[in-house]
């Protein structure tokens, strides 16, 4: 795997561990409601599903990390599927995120265009450059 790659899955993943706290733990505060692109509105009602996202994300975040530290130092193999796959779901998750928005689920509504092109981009990196490489 090369290393635009590891980098690229890397970064995303480092990422993805780093939102959970605010997705967890943090969402009722107004400046974390901010970062995330979301309205106050109603999180009460959301804490139960950002919490669940958050610890999916970060465990994809550490899958990866696991998977990029088999590439180095142990499996090659192994671990370019375990990061094929985090990278997928890290994708995947992105637009899926965007989809929710365009069926008018994200207020407000627009609001997830940054965080959607943000989280998507670095997994399809990665993806290309394990294709390509």
């Amino acid at each position: 795997m090369n290393a635009v790659a590891q980098l690229s899955a890397g970064i995303s993943a480092l990422i993805l561990i780093a939102v959970f706290p605010f997705e967890a733990f943090l969402i009722h505060r107004p400046e974390v409601q901010r970062f995330l692109g979301i309205e106050p509105n109603g999180i009460r009602n959301v804490h139960l599903w950002s919490f669940c996202i958050g610890a999916r994300n970060a465990l994809a975040g550490v899958g990866t990390l696991a998977g990029l530290w088999m590439v180095n130092f142990g499996d090659e193999s192994t671990g370019v599927t375990v990061v094929v796959v985090t990278s997928i779901y890290m994708l995947l998750a992105s637009l899926f995120m965007g989809i929710a928005d365009a069926l008018g689920y994200w207020l407000p509504r627009g609001g997830s265009v940054r965080g959607t092109i943000a989280s998507a981009v670095l997994p399809a990196v990665a993806l290309i450059a394990i294709a390509v490489g």
